[in-house]
């Protein structure tokens, strides 16, 4: 068993692994107090502004062309240099956990919905 707080002394029901701290009993993950979430994002969007912390994009709808997400403060100006996640074209749930110093903008691809959890 690993020697860190990241672990606690049960198992997942559905695995027999480990769990960790954040997940329960059936591997769910639990979501952190103050986390906020933004749905059905279809065009260049601002989603916060000032530091925090990118959580998660769930792509609902794929789309035809990948999308990304920016720690950034408006929609005008976004490059590369500020790109911290490229939003694949495939639906699913993405965990990032990554932190934002100056805000968050999503903007994703051609015909794609996204959802994020962010704090």
């Amino acid at each position: 068993m690993p020697q860190n707080n990241q672990f606690l002394p049960y198992k997942n029901v559905a695995t027999s692994k480990p769990a960790l701290a954040n997940t329960d009993t059936f591997g769910n993950q639990l979501v952190s107090k103050g986390t906020t979430s933004a749905f059905n994002i279809t065009a260049a969007t601002v989603v916060k502004t000032g530091g925090g912390r990118l959580i998660k994009i769930s792509v609902i709808v794929a789309g035809s062309a990948a999308g990304a997400a920016y720690d950034y403060a408006s929609t005008s100006g976004v490059s590369a240099a500020s790109e911290i996640f490229v939003i694949p074209n495939t639906v699913g749930i993405y965990e990032i956990d990554w932190p934002l110093a100056t805000g968050l903008v999503i903007v994703p691809g051609t015909g794609q919905t996204i959802a994020v959890s962010y704090q």
